[in-house]
């Protein structure tokens, strides 16, 4: 599918947008890694639009002590692919990622 043809104009809003969406989640992150906001509250967000797009693997690593490997097999422990967004997490790996955390 073919990318559509943008005004100037049109584009500069999009690329607005998306530098506001990235500023959000590096936000969120900013917060779980200061231990502001519990990772247990934001897996429950589900429907927040910032929570909803950022990729569970990017939202772990910004917890103290997990890095790629640690957060590498506690997905595959929990049978969660990493690309999955968590708005696209099921309640089983929800649910089991909030216990691991609780």
């Amino acid at each position: 599918m073919p990318l559509p043809q943008l005004s100037d104009e049109a584009r500069k809003l999009a690329l607005a947008k998306a530098a506001e969406a990235r500023s959000a989640r590096a936000e969120l992150r900013q917060k779980v890694k200061s231990g502001e906001l519990a990772i247990t509250k934001v897996l429950q967000m589900k429907d927040d639009p910032v929570v909803a797009k950022i990729k569970v693997s990017t939202l772990l690593e910004s917890l103290p002590g997990y890095g790629k490997a640690k957060v590498s097999a506690l997905m595959e422990e929990l049978k969660i692919d990493p690309s999955r967004r968590v708005k696209g997490l099921g309640e089983v790996q929800r649910a089991a990622l909030i216990d691991h955390f609780s």
